[in-house]
C-alpha cells in the first residue's frame, strides 16, 4: 500500500526532505504558502550561508549543488574571533590544506533545490496554500488548509520555520530566547583582500562580521540593539557607509555599499520534541540557531537527510520506533553546539566589565591545538558523533 508523507514549508529543510525522498516507494504533498513563481525563482534576501563540506556533500547528493554556478560559491578558508580592540584573534582553519566549506548566497541555494524537486514523480507542489489546522494520532495524521482542503497521510513532517505554526498546532512546544538585537545583512566591496578570511569581532553594543565572497566583496554582518538596528537601516546610502567605514577603520581599504541591509530580529529556539505520533520536525520548526556559529542550515538540512534515512523504504514511514530513532539522533547530534551558542552568545553580549577578561580567556582557551581541533570538528561537521 502507498502511503502518504505531508511535508508543511517548502523552504531549504522542506525541499531537501522531498527531494531526500526520491525513488522512496511513499507519495510525498509538500505544502507551502508562497507562490510557486518565488519558489522557482527566490529573491536575495542578504543572507550568505556558510556551508559545511559535509552539507556540500549533501547537497550533491540531493542534485542541487550542480545547479548553483560556480563563480557563486566562496571557499572559507579561515575564520577568526576577535574580543573588541585586542589585537588577539582565535583562529580557525589556519593552516589546514583547502576550504572550511563555501559561503553561497541563500535564495541560490533555495533556487536549486527547487530544481532538484521539480518534477520529481512522486512530489505534488500545493503552492499558494497555508495550513491551518493540523492534528495528528497513532491512527494517523490530517491538516486543513486556508481553502478548506482536507488531507489525510500516514506521517506530518512540520518545517515551517522556527516560530512554527505546525509546531504550535501539534502541542509541541519550544524553548524561545530572544536577544532584542537584530542582525543586519549586506554586501560591500572594499579595496583590500579578504583572502577567504570570515572575521567576526565582537564590541561594546554590538557584533561585526564579514564573510568573504568574490574578489573584493564581502557580506557585512552587523548586530545591533532593535531600536539602534532601525535607526541604521533608515539611514541613506552615504551615511551607511560612512558608519562602516567608521566601525571597519581601514583595514579592508576603501568600502562602498552594494547592497542595502537587510533586517533579521534573533531569537534561538529548540523544540521539546523532534517527534510524536505520526509527525516529525526537521530544520527551523526542531533547531533555530544564532547565526553566531553560522550553523542553522547545516542543522536544517541534516536532520532532513537524518528523517529520510529512516523514513524512505520503510512500508509504513509514520512507524513511532523509526521517528523515536531520528528524534533521539538529532537531538544527540545538536544538543552540545545549540547549548553552546547559547552560552557563547551569553558571554560575548554581556557588557559588565567583569565579562571582558572572560571572553579574552575563552578565546585564549579555544587556541589551544586540542580545543582547536575539536572546535573545527564541531563547527566543520556539526552533527558528527
Amino acid at each position: 500500500m502507498r502511503r502518504t508523507i505531508l511535508i508543511v514549508g517548502a523552504g531549504p529543510a522542506g525541499l531537501s526532505l522531498a527531494r531526500s525522498l526520491a525513488g522512496s516507494p511513499h507519495k510525498v504533498v509538500l505544502i507551502e504558502p508562497q507562490p510557486r513563481e518565488v519558489l522557482a525563482a527566490p529573491p536575495p534576501d542578504g543572507r550568505e550561508i556558510a556551508l559545511t563540506l559535509r552539507s556540500e556533500r549533501i547537497l550533491a547528493r540531493l542534485g542541487a549543488w550542480q545547479h548553483i554556478p560556480e563563480a557563486e560559491k566562496f571557499p572559507l578558508t579561515e575564520a577568526r574571533v576577535r574580543n573588541g580592540k585586542s589585537p588577539f584573534a582565535l583562529s580557525i582553519g589556519s593552516g589546514q590544506t583547502g576550504a572550511l566549506g563555501h559561503l553561497v548566497s541563500n535564495h541560490l541555494i533555495r533556487a536549486a533545490l527547487f530544481k532538484a524537486v521539480d518534477g520529481q514523480p512522486n512530489v505534488e507542489l500545493r503552492c499558494g496554500r497555508k495550513v491551518v489546522q493540523a492534528h495528528t494520532s497513532p491512527a494517523g495524521a490530517e491538516v486543513t488548509l486556508d481553502d478548506g482542503t482536507r488531507l489525510a497521510a500516514d506521517l506530518l513532517v512540520a518545517a515551517d520555520t522556527r516560530f512554527s505554526q505546525t509546531r504550535e498546532q501539534l502541542g509541541i512546544g519550544a524553548s524561545v530566547e530572544r536577544f532584542g538585537h537584530t542582525m543586519m545583512v549586506g554586501r560591500i566591496s572594499h579595496t583590500k583582500a579578504h583572502g577567504g578570511v570570515a572575521t567576526e569581532w565582537f564590541e561594546y553594543g554590538r557584533t561585526i562580521a564579514l564573510l568573504p565572497l568574490g574578489e573584493g566583496m564581502s557580506s557585512l554582518v552587523l548586530t545591533l540593539p532593535d531600536a539602534e538596528a532601525r535607526r541604521v537601516c533608515a539611514l541613506s546610502d552615504a551615511d551607511l557607509t560612512a558608519l562602516y567605514a567608521g566601525y571597519l577603520g581601514d583595514e579592508w581599504g576603501a568600502i562602498a555599499l552594494e547592497t542595502r541591509p537587510s533586517p533579521y530580529p534573533l531569537a534561538m529556539t529548540y523544540a521539546e520534541r523532534f517527534s510524536g505520533p505520526r509527525c516529525a520536525l526537521v530544520g527551523d520548526a526542531a533547531v533555530g540557531m544564532h547565526p553566531v556559529t553560522a550553523h542553522g542550515f547545516n542543522f536544517g538540512l541534516l536532520s532532513a537527510w537524518r528523517l529520510a534515512r529512516v523514513i524512505a523504504q520503510a512500508s509504513d514511514p509514520g512507524e513511532p520506533s523509526r521517528l523515536k530513532r531520528y528524534a533521539i539522533r538529532h537531538r544527540v547530534a545538536t544538543t552540545p553546539l545549540y547549548q553552546a551558542t547559547l552560552h557563547l552568545v551569553g558571554l560575548f553580549t554581556d557588557e559588565r566589565r567583569r565579562a571582558r577578561p572572560i571572553r579574552a580567556g575563552v578565546l585564549r582557551l579555544g587556541a589551544l591545538p586540542p580545543v582547536r581541533k575539536a572546535m573545527i570538528r564541531l563547527l566543520s561537521e556539526p552533527g558528527v558523533a
